[in-house]
C-alpha cells in the first residue's frame, strides 16, 4: 500500500477537496453534454424523435453498465488512482470527439451552412459517446471508493459526511450545467455561416472535463494509494462454484450441516476471503429491490414532465417552461442534503432512536413511494380540467358564423341562433349515425350541411351565408404539447392572404377557410397580415391576447366597415389551469427519499465492502441504477397505459415489493 503523509483540513484529509472537485468538474461535464444530446440529434444531425430517444436512452444505459468495467481493472489491476486517470483521458479525448463533430465547417465545403457529408459528424459523434461512456462509467465507481479510501479508521463520521458532499457535488455539477449549456447553445458562431453553437456548447463540458482531470492529479501526492490485489473476481466465482459444487456432493444426511452455504468452501479457500464474499452476498441481495426504486426515480424526467405540459407554468410572477421543472429535484438536493446532515440526522439521534443505513433506505424508499401517491392527486385534479375529446364512434362539432347576418343552425334535438362573429359554445358530441345539421336564416331556405364527417375528430363549421358553409376538421385531438398553445386563422376575404407569427409563416391561407394550426411558447405574440386585397392605409400588424400554456385558438381576420382587417379570437381549446407549484410536494417527497436512499446506499455499500471489492460493490449500486432505467424502457414500449394516475397505483404496488 502506497502511503504518503496526510494532511487534514477541519479534521477531514486534504486530498477529499481534491476528489470532490474533481467530482464536481466530471459530472458538469457529463450533464451538460447529456442536456444537449437529444437536441443536436434531431436538430443538427436531423434524426426523428424516435431514433434519436432510442439512441440517448442506448447511451445513458451504457454509462451505467460500464462501471463494472472499471471497477474490475481497478480493484484487480491498475487501482483506482492509475483507473481514474487513464479513463479520464479516454473521456477527455470523447468530449473533445463529441465537440469537433458538431463543427459544421468540417465538411462544409461550399459554406452554405450545412455539413456536405452528415456519415462524418455522425461517425465521430458515435466514436465519441462511446469514449465517454467507457470513462464517464469506469470511473464512477472508482472516485467514490478512492474518496472512502482516504480516511482513517474511527472516522466514520467524517466519511459518512463525505459522502453527503459528493453527493451534493454531483447535484450542484448537474444543476449548473444544465442551466449554463441550453444559454450556450443559443449563441451565434461559425466560420462561413453563422447558427447554433454546438461546438461551444460542446466545448465547455470538454475542457471541464480537462479541468477535473488535472485537479485529480495536483493532489496526486497526498492520496492514500492502495494497490490492487490481484483479480478478485475470478477468485470470488471460483470459491463461490466451488462451494455450490462441494455442497451439492455433499447434500445426503450423513454430513453434518453447515452454519452458511458458503462455508463449504472451506476445504479449498481461506476463512478472509469467505467472511468477505459472505459480505458482499449480503450486499448484493439487500440490492436486489432497489431497481424499482431507480425506476419510479427515472420518470420524473419523462412522466412529470409531461404531467407538467398539462399544467399553468406561471408561478406569482415568474414562467415556467415544463421542462424546466426537472431542475427542482437539484435545487431541493443542494438544499436538503446540508439540512438532513446537520439537523435531521442528529435530532433523531438525540431521540434515542437507533437510525441504522438499511431503515434509512427504507425511509427513502417509502418517500419515494408517496411522492408517486400526490403526482397521482395532482393528476387526478389536473383530469378534471381536461377537455373531452371524441371517441371511435362519436364526432364533435361547433359552428363559426364568419358572415355579416345571424343564421340558425339546427342539430339533433336542438336549434340554436348564431350571431355574426360569433359561435357556438363549446363542441358538441354527437353519435357519427345520428347527425343531421341545417343552416337557415330567415327568409332563405333550409341548406343541410352534407359533410362525411370522420368519426372520432372534432369539426369546426365556417358560415357565411345561408347557403355558403365550409367543414374543417380540427388537427388537435389532444391538449398541445410541451405546454405549447395552438393557433390557425381564418380568412373572410375574397382572396388568399399570409400571415406571419413570431417567425411561423402561415403560406395562402385561402379564402372562407381555415389554415392548419401551428404552435407557440405562452407570452403575447405579434403577427403581420399580407394581403394584395388590403389597402396600404390599413394596419396591417396586430398583437395577440397573452397566451397561456396549452390552449387552442382560431383567429378571424374579419372585415371592418372602412375594409381594414380586424382580430377576433375564438378558444377552441381553454388553457392549463392547474398550477405546476402543486408539483414542488412531489417533487420535495421524491427530494427527501433520494437524499436519505442514495447518499446512504453511497456509504453502506462502501462500509459493507471488503478492503479489495469496494469499487466492485458501488458498480454493483450503479448496476441497479441501469436496471431500472432499463425497467423504464421496457415498461414503457410494453403497455403505454392512457392515463397517468397508473404510476401512482405502480409506485404503491413497487413500495409492497420493498
Amino acid at each position: 500500500m502506497g502511503m504518503s503523509r496526510s494532511q487534514s483540513c477541519f479534521g477531514y484529509p486534504l486530498s477529499i477537496f481534491f476528489i470532490v472537485v474533481n467530482e464536481f468538474c466530471e459530472r458538469f461535464s457529463y450533464y451538460g453534454m447529456r442536456a444537449l444530446l437529444i437536441l443536436y440529434f434531431t436538430l443538427f444531425i436531423g434524426w426523428d424523435d424516435n431514433l434519436s430517444t432510442a439512441i440517448y436512452h442506448t447511451f445513458v444505459a451504457l454509462c451505467y453498465l460500464t462501471p463494472i468495467l472499471g471497477a474490475l481493472i481497478a480493484d484487480s489491476w491498475l487501482g483506482k488512482f492509475k483507473t481514474i486517470v487513464s479513463l479520464s483521458i479516454v473521456y477527455t479525448i470523447g468530449q473533445v470527439v463529441l465537440a469537433v463533430s458538431s463543427i459544421n465547417d468540417l465538411t462544409d465545403g461550399n459554406r452554405d451552412g450545412t455539413p456536405d457529408s452528415l456519415p462524418v459528424h455522425v461517425a465521430l459523434s458515435m466514436i465519441g459517446l462511446a469514449l465517454i461512456a467507457f470513462g464517464t462509467g469506469g470511473i464512477k465507481p472508482c472516485v467514490s471508493a478512492f474518496g472512502g479510501d482516504q480516511f482513517e479508521e474511527g472516522q466514520e463520521k467524517q466519511r459518512n459526511r463525505f459522502f453527503s458532499i459528493f453527493y451534493l457535488a454531483i447535484n450542484a455539477g448537474s444543476l449548473l450545467s444544465t442551466i449554463i449549456t441550453p444559454i450556450l447553445r443559443v449563441q451565434q458562431c461559425g466560420i462561413h455561416s453563422k447558427q447554433a453553437c454546438y461546438p461551444l456548447a460542446f466545448g465547455v463540458p470538454a475542457a471541464l472535463m480537462a479541468v477535473s482531470l488535472i485537479v485529480f492529479v495536483i493532489g496526486s501526492r497526498m492520496y492514500k494509494k492502495f494497490q490492487p490485489q490481484g483479480n478478485i473476481m475470478a477468485k470470488v466465482a471460483k470459491c463461490i462454484g466451488f462451494a455450490i459444487k462441494n455442497r451439492i456432493s455433499h447434500r445426503s444426511n450423513k454430513f453434518p450441516k453447515r452454519e452458511h452455504w458458503l462455508d463449504w468452501a472451506k476445504e479449498k479457500y481461506d476463512e478472509r476471503l469467505i467472511s468477505q464474499i459472505k459480505m458482499v452476498t449480503r450486499v448484493m441481495f439487500l440490492y436486489i429491490p432497489l431497481p424499482m426504486f431507480w425506476a419510479l426515480f427515472d420518470q420524473q424526467g419523462s412522466r412529470w414532465t409531461l404531467q407538467a405540459t398539462t399544467m399553468n407554468g406561471q408561478i406569482g410572477v415568474i414562467e415556467i417552461q415544463p421542462d424546466q421543472m426537472q431542475t427542482v429535484n437539484a435545487i431541493l438536493i443542494v438544499i436538503m442534503v446540508p439540512i438532513m446532515d446537520a439537523v435531521v440526522y442528529p435530532l433523531i439521534a438525540k431521540c434515542g432512536l437507533n437510525f441504522t443505513s438499511l431503515k434509512k433506505m427504507t425511509v427513502g424508499m417509502f418517500l419515494a413511494s408517496m411522492a408517486f401517491v400526490a403526482a397521482a392527486i395532482v393528476q387526478v385534479e389536473i383530469d378534471k380540467t381536461l377537455p373531452v375529446f371524441p371517441n371511435g364512434h362519436e364526432v364533435q362539432v361547433k359552428v363559426l358564423n364568419i358572415g355579416n347576418n345571424s343564421m340558425n343552425i339546427s342539430f339533433p334535438g336542438e336549434t340554436m341562433a348564431v350571431n355574426q362573429m360569433s359561435q357556438t359554445g363549446d363542441f358538441m358530441t354527437f353519435d357519427v349515425d345520428k347527425l343531421s345539421i341545417n343552416i337557415s336564416s330567415t327568409g332563405s331556405p333550409v341548406t343541410p350541411v352534407t359533410h362525411n364527417f370522420e368519426q372520432g375528430h372534432r369539426h369546426t363549421i365556417l358560415v357565411w351565408a345561408p347557403n355558403h358553409y365550409r367543414v374543417i376538421k380540427d388537427g388537435l385531438d389532444r391538449k398541445p404539447e410541451k405546454g405549447q398553445n395552438g393557433i390557425r386563422f381564418v380568412n373572410t376575404f375574397d382572396e388568399s392572404f399570409d400571415v406571419t407569427m413570431d417567425g411561423t409563416v402561415y403560406v395562402n391561407v385561402t379564402s372562407h377557410s381555415a389554415s392548419e394550426y401551428q404552435f407557440f411558447p405562452s407570452g403575447k405574440k405579434s403577427f403581420t397580415i399580407n394581403s394584395t386585397e388590403i389597402s396600404q392605409q390599413c394596419e396591417r400588424n396586430f398583437t395577440s391576447p397573452r397566451l397561456g400554456f396549452g390552449s387552442a385558438y382560431t383567429y378571424v381576420m374579419g372585415r371592418k366597415a372602412d375594409g381594414c382587417p380586424e382580430l377576433s379570437v375564438f378558444g377552441d381549446i381553454p388553457p392549463n389551469t392547474v398550477n405546476m407549484a402543486l408539483q414542488i410536494p412531489q417533487y420535495f417527497l421524491l427530494t427527501c427519499g433520494e437524499v436519505v436512499f442514495s447518499v446512504t446506499g453511497l456509504e453502506f455499500s462502501y462500509s459493507q465492502a471488503p478492503s479489495n471489492m469496494k469499487s466492485v460493490l458501488q458498480a454493483g449500486w450503479l448496476l441497479t441504477v441501469a436496471v431500472g432505467n432499463i425497467i423504464v424502457l421496457i415498461v414503457a414500449g410494453a403497455g403505454q397505459f392512457s392515463k397517468q394516475v397508473w404510476d401512482g397505483r405502480r409506485a404503491c404496488t413497487c413500495l409492497c415489493l420493498v
